[in-house]
């Protein structure tokens, strides 16, 4: 049964309304999707992941204003965009792989990251902050991503930092062509590199590809474009953007292959083509110097007592125990029989004794009581975070470490230059292997 009739001036007038009502929604809505649309509309799906319109345009404007606060020379803002989307890709591509191996980074553990990044440039956290704000990046995205960067830490240190070696014959092998060369004087070269990237199972088509593209850089370059701005439009290595800039290497942080031309090369020389196996490397020497490998450092012979906390010794039962042995340490008692008594630390049975120590082996609490230290002075009770301490220093000498820290820095700087080469080696395979969508070439 029909309420009242359609033809009604009532039913007329109540059409009406709701047809306004409907009309105003929808068109709300049509405004408010479209809105949305160019809000988030997806530039590139990744595996599970997609990438917004929104988030490259933001990573955009944030890398165009750091390169230009340091004088960099933008590329062209397609190219930019589309470097720094592949930069977005990948790491896409790792923080997946991270969240699927368990790899995360809590808030207690970002926040004391944070408090140390201030630390390093003197900032309190809310100097720091402003800093931040001054310089246009929003405080809470900076945490965002510095929370991507220690998860993206972590996982290449599981997939790629531990399962890289180095053996004692490649130590030697190193240190013997150091002896062998000129006078055994040691180089170090600042360095900066395009990389182009062929794909692991490269066919002629692939090869050609990369020759054509490896021409056009080097006719630039010929031409004296900027070495940064090249780089930044035509590299494939992750820190293309920073103009390719690898920072000061020695010998033995560079391949071989690449290290032979660069010994014939003066600074602000750029090398021909070097072939690896991820593609063509082409380098430029910014700055050479030497190095000088001679190490004397100040060595401590030190003993401590020990006594740690748990949960039967609480910190002020702790802290009494060692202030009683300080007391009969003033006293005359010998401090290498209370330390066989007394201290929690393997080295008791030694009274205490630590042996030679070298600038670093202990932690920092520790090593700053004993640098305070004159020789056979004893210390106050010392916190750090093994427990509580009283240390005595029995003497310091000066000590020739170059034969043991040239091997130590030599293992040390293959294990870097291999774990760069296995990342780069593993981001390609990774990359190759992820499902990749783009949608950026139209609409944009």
């Amino acid at each position: 049964m029909k309420l009242f009739s359609t033809t009604t001036p009532l039913a007329k007038l109540l059409i009406t309304i709701s047809l306004s009502i409907a009309s105003g929604l929808f068109s709300y809505n049509a405004y408010a999707l479209n809105d949305i649309v160019k809000l988030d509309r997806i530039v590139a799906i990744v595996d599970k992941d997609a990438i917004t319109e929104q988030e490259l345009v933001n990573k955009v404007l944030s890398v165009s204003s750091q390169l230009q606060k340091k004088g960099a020379q933008l590329p062209p803002e397609r190219v930019l965009q589309k470097q720094i989307l592949e930069r977005l890709i990948v790491d896409s591509i790792q923080l997946q792989l991270a969240k699927e191996n368990g790899i995360k980074v809590n808030d207690t553990q970002l926040d004391k990251t944070i408090v140390r990044i201030a630390d390093q440039n003197q900032l309190s956290l809310e100097a720091f902050k402003a800093a931040l704000e001054n310089d246009g990046i929003a405080y809470h995205q900076f945490r965002e991503d510095m929370r991507d960067e220690i998860t993206i830490a972590r996982l290449k240190e599981s997939k790629v930092n531990r399962v890289v070696n180095v053996s004692e014959g490649e130590v030697d092998n190193y240190l013997t062509t150091q002896e062998n060369s000129a006078g055994g004087q040691l180089e170090e070269f600042e360095l900066a590199h395009i990389l182009i990237r062929t794909p692991e199972e490269s066919t002629p088509d692939d090869l050609e590809k990369a020759r054509v593209k490896v021409e056009e850089v080097l006719n630039l370059l010929n031409k004296k474009e900027p070495f940064e701005q090249v780089s930044a439009s035509f590299s494939d290595a992750q820190n293309a953007l920073e103009g390719g800039n690898m920072g000061w290497r020695n010998s033995s942080q560079i391949p071989p292959a690449f290290l032979n031309l660069l010994k014939d090369l003066t600074v602000g020389e750029i090398s021909k083509p070097i072939r690896s196996p991820i593609g063509f490397h082409i380098v430029k020497i910014i700055d050479k110097r030497s190095a000088d490998s001679t190490l004397i450092v100040e060595q401590t012979n030190t003993r401590h007592i020990l006594i740690k906390l748990n949960e039967v010794v609480s910190e002020q039962e702790a802290k009494q125990k060692m202030d009683a042995l300080k007391e009969r340490l003033d006293n005359g008692e010998d401090f290498a029989e209370l330390a066989r008594q007394y201290s929690e630390d393997g080295s008791a049975n030694e009274g205490g004794t630590l042996g030679w120590v070298n600038p670093g082996d202990t932690v920092s609490e520790f090593e700053k009581a004993m640098n305070n230290l004159a020789p056979e002075e004893i210390s106050e009770p010392t916190r750090t975070p093994f427990g509580w301490h009283i240390i005595q220093v029995m003497e310091r000498r000066k000590q020739d470490m170059t034969d043991q820290a040239a091997r130590i820095k030599a293992r040390r700087d293959i294990h870097v230059r291999k774990t760069e080469e296995a990342y780069e080696d593993w981001l390609h395979e990774i990359r190759d292997r992820a499902f990749v969508e783009l949608r950026l070439e139209d609409n944009f």
